[in-house]
Order: structure tokens, then C-alpha cells, then sequence
């Protein structure tokens, strides 16, 4: 099974939240799962956002971030560029359903990219994404 999973659901497994569970749930099964550069950055602005919160130390968010480098250096997650086709896809996602979702440019971005690299399963933790993403004919069941 191939996966494309969003960065609340990649962050869930490095810092301690309320999806960590799931996370680790769904990664036991052992799917191959894509990252982007556009995973990559939105990761590290997910665990500065945690530490501007107050949630993590910054001491924690560098042992956060080693955790993850090294796993991508492990091949945990598969290296793979943005489709060429990601923004034409996502400019008609946001034309199609962003009057009726609400749809911010990085959930268009995500889902997208999902079925672009023609994702079997789209996970990710944030419901309007989510929506998005089943609006789109993307499976989102764990």
C-alpha cells in the first residue's frame, strides 16, 4: 500500500499530541509513504509552531528534528519531487471546491500532490483537508 500523508500526521509521530496513537497506528502497517520538499518544510514549520506554542523546548524541537532526518535518511519515508501537473491540479481544486470547502492553498497543495503521485491513501489529521480530500475521490480511511 502507498500512502500520501500530510504533515499533521508525520509531526504526530515525532512529538507527543492527541494523534500519536493513530500515527504510529497507521505507520505500523508499514506503507510506503512519499515526502516531499513540500513535506520537509511544512514538518519543520509544524515543530516550530509547536515550540512558539510552548508545547516542546527548542532543545526538544532540534531532538525532534534529528529524529526525522535520520528516519528520512533511513528511507522511513520515500524522497520524491512535486508532479510537475501539482499546481494546475490544484488551482482546479480550488476552483471546483474551495467556494463550497473553504479550502486554504495548502490543503489544495496536499491533495494535489496525493493524486498526482495517484496515492491509494490520503491521511492526514486536519478535517478541512480531509474533506477536501474525499471531495476529490481520495480514500482517507486509516
Amino acid at each position: 500500500m502507498n500512502a500520501y500523508a500530510d504533515s499533521s500526521l508525520i509531526t504526530s509521530l515525532y512529538v507527543i499530541d492527541a494523534h500519536q496513537p493513530e500515527a504510529l497506528r497507521r505507520m505500523n502497517r508499514r506503507p510506503a509513504v512519499w515526502l516531499t520538499q513540500f513535506n520537509r518544510t511544512e514538518v519543520a514549520h509544524a515543530i516550530s509552531q509547536y515550540v512558539f506554542r510552548g508545547k516542546i523546548t527548542p532543545i526538544e524541537a532540534e531532538r525532534v528534528w534529528t529524529d526525522f532526518q535520520k528516519d528520512c535518511a533511513q528511507g522511513i519515508w520515500i524522497p520524491i519531487n512535486l508532479p510537475e501537473k501539482v499546481w494546475d491540479t490544484s488551482i482546479g481544486l480550488a476552483q471546483r471546491y474551495g467556494p463550497t470547502l473553504g479550502v486554504r492553498t495548502l490543503d489544495s497543495l496536499h491533495v494535489a500532490c496525493a493524486l498526482e503521485l495517484h496515492a491509494q491513501k490520503f491521511w492526514t489529521f486536519d478535517d478541512r483537508q480531509a474533506r477536501l480530500a474525499e471531495a476529490a475521490g481520495l480514500d482517507t480511511a486509516p
